[in-house]
C-alpha cells in the first residue's frame, strides 16, 4: 500500500477507511503492481529490527508487493504475507518466493488464533478500519506480541522534494500527522515511536515511476497525469540541487510505531 490519500480525506488524514472512495483508491494499486514494486523504496534494517524485536513468526498485514516482507526475510524471520489484492501478491511471490501468501484484510485475517509473535503493517495502517482490525490483530497475536506500524516518507526538508510534493498536489508530508491517527488502545499498551533517517539513490526514471505508482496518479485523468509528469521532469532538469546529476539522492524518514498486546 502507500501513503496516498483519496477523495475521502480530511486535512490530509484518512477520514473513513471504509468509505467507497477510499476502498477504490486502495484497490487501485493492483493496476500498477509491477511499477509499485520496482519503484518503491524498501525499509532500513535498523528500523525493522526496532519494530519487531525478538519476534520469530511475523505477519506482514497489507503486504502489497513485499517491500516489508523482503526486510523481514533478510532478518531471517518466519513470515506470512496477507493482502487483499491478487496482483500485489503475485508480485510478492516474484520478489520473495516461498513466503506464504494469503488473500485477506486487516478486518478479516485468515489465520489461526494466537499464531504469530508480531503483526506489522508497512504503509498500510491508514487503509484499515481500526474498530474491526484491532480485535482481529489481537486475536492472531500471541500474548505479549507486537503490533508494529511503519511508514516511509520523503524528507521534504530537501527543497526539491518539497517542490515535487506541490506538483503532485500533496498538501503536506503525510508522515507529519501520522501520530495523530496512530491510536490503538486496548487490548494493546502504550505506543513507542522511533524514526530512522536514510537516503535512497535512484535514477530519474525510477523517481517518475515512483510517482506513477501512487493512487492519486493512477486514478487521475490522462491529461492530469501528463501535466504532472511534465512539471516533474522540468523540476528534475532545472533545480540547482539536481542539475547534471545522473542519480538522485532521495532522503527518507522511516517512522516506526510499536505496541504490545497486554495479557
Amino acid at each position: 500500500m502507500g501513503d496516498e490519500r483519496s477523495e475521502a480525506t480530511r486535512g490530509g488524514l484518512v477520514a473513513d477507511p471504509g468509505d467507497p472512495a477510499t476502498v477504490r483508491s486502495a484497490r487501485s494499486f493492483g493496476a500498477a503492481a509491477s511499477v509499485y514494486h520496482r519503484s518503491r523504496p524498501g525499509y532500513p534494517t535498523a528500523a525493522i529490527e526496532w519494530v519487531i524485536g525478538d519476534a520469530v513468526r511475523v505477519l506482514d498485514l497489507g503486504a502489497g508487493t513485499g517491500k516489508l516482507t523482503e526486510a523481514l526475510v533478510e532478518l531471517d524471520r518466519d513470515v506470512i504475507a496477507v493482502d487483499p489484492v491478487d496482483e500485489m501478491l503475485e508480485e510478492l511471490e516474484i520478489a520473495v518466493p516461498g513466503v506464504p501468501r494469503i488473500l485477506g484484510t486487516a478486518e478479516d485475517i485468515p489465520i489461526e488464533d494466537r499464531s504469530v509473535d508480531a503483526v506489522v503493517a508497512g504503509q498500510a495502517w491508514h487503509w484499515f478500519i481500526p474498530a474491526r482490525a484491532i480485535p482481529e490483530i489481537a486475536r492472531v497475536l500471541r500474548p505479549g506480541g507486537v503490533l508494529g506500524l511503519v511508514w516511509n516518507s520523503r524528507d521534504i526538508r530537501a527543497d526539491w522534494l518539497r517542490q515535487a510534493g506541490e506538483i503532485m498536489h500533496e498538501r503536506h508530508d503525510a508522515s507529519a500527522t501520522f501520530e495523530t491517527y496512530v491510536t490503538v488502545g486496548p487490548p494493546f499498551g502504550a505506543i513507542e515511536e522511533h524514526t530512522v533517517e536514510w537516503v535512497e539513490r535512484m535514477s530519474r526514471q525510477r523517481f517518475l515511476d515512483l510517482v506513477r505508482s501512487r493512487s492519486y496518479f493512477i486514478t487521475a485523468t490522462e491529461a492530469e497525469q501528463h501535466a504532472m509528469l511534465a512539471a516533474l521532469e522540468t523540476l528534475l532538469e532545472t533545480h540547482p540541487d539536481l542539475a547534471g546529476a545522473d542519480e538522485l539522492e532521495v532522503p527518507y524518514l522511516t517512522h516506526c510505531y510499536r505496541t504490545r498486546l497486554i495479557g
